[in-house]
């Protein structure tokens, strides 16, 4: 099937904004131009890609699945016009991340900064997500790299590399006073409200595993999405729950939070790099890869 590229271009930004008048826009056309390619390109591949509505476009299962290949397509496309057209002495792009919230807040935040300085005329795209949902981004080509905690596993094709260690620790709000200074066994847990991360993250799965090793069983009084959310509910005395040392120690210190020590320790967790090495890599994601490697911005030949 011969179907001109630009119709290809011009469906991704139509789907994009959900609006024909947007994407002339973007596209500097017209808007019975834009609509005579996307009745063209329905007419070519024998299928309807758009229903319309009050309030603009809504693709068709056909069109949301041409729209998942076209928009990987476009956006590696698009970036390599803007490397390849700027000046030698420049160094302009986009590189696309996926970051869990214990990544980003334990790795990623300082990490960009000095990135930043270096290099302010690349773009940075940042996805958050579960480690789950982040590897099938980067195994559809939707994201240059995985930023994520352990454990996780991966196919062949996929390269890992550790930027940091960290270990978690059990706090409570100060309601939880009263046994800071006791060591409990794990089993004494059920006492208290659990707070943590729900069964589709790693995370759940990570204390599943280490708590049917000393054989009892992991289960949550109060399940949450994300990382950031955990804090605020034990500090305000909901529940206990095990929370990365580096992010609770401010809060230890300023007595909003009680370590409670456990008889046995939390195995250590990993800060990972993932990136599929069978996938050409623009210049710009390999400058940032590297950074990301070695600490220290090499500059590519």
């Amino acid at each position: 099937m011969d179907i001109n590229f630009e119709y290809y271009k011009i469906f991704y930004y139509v789907a994009k904004y959900e609006n024909i008048t947007k994407a002339a826009g973007v596209l500097k056309s017209n808007q019975p131009n834009v609509t005579r390619i996307i009745k063209i390109l329905e007419s070519q591949l024998n299928c309807r890609l758009f229903i319309r509505e009050p309030r603009g476009l809504r693709l068709t299962e056909e069109g949301k699945r041409l729209y998942s290949h076209v928009e990987i397509a476009c956006q590696h496309l698009l970036s390599a016009e803007a490397e390849i057209s700027c000046n030698e002495s420049e160094c302009k792009g986009t590189v696309e991340i996926g970051v869990t919230e214990t990544a980003l807040h334990l790795f990623l935040l300082q990490t960009l900064h000095a990135f930043k300085i270096k290099y302010p005329e690349i773009k940075i795209k940042i996805q958050n997500n579960s480690t789950p949902k982040i590897l099938k981004a980067l195994i559809s080509g939707k994201i240059d790299f995985a930023i994520i905690t352990t454990p996780f596993t991966v196919s062949a094709n996929l390269c890992c590399e550790k930027m940091m260690e960290f270990r978690e620790i059990l706090v409570g709000g100060t309601d939880y006073f009263k046994i800071a200074g006791k060591e409990l066994k794990l089993e004494e847990l059920y006492a208290y409200s659990l707070i943590g991360l729900g069964n589709e993250t790693v995370t759940y799965e990570f204390y599943k595993k280490f708590f049917s090793e000393h054989q009892i069983d992991y289960e949550l009084d109060m399940e949450v999405a994300t990382s950031d959310l955990m804090l605020p509910l034990i500090q305000n005395n909901l529940g206990i729950g095990f929370v990365a040392e580096m992010l609770a120690i401010p809060l230890l210190q300023n007595n909003s939070l009680v370590r409670i020590n456990l008889n046995t320790n939390v195995p250590k967790r990993e800060i990972q790099m993932v990136w599929d090495k069978g996938r050409g890599k623009s210049r710009v994601a390999d400058i940032f890869g590297k950074y990301l490697q070695t600490g220290t911005i090499k500059e590519i030949e």
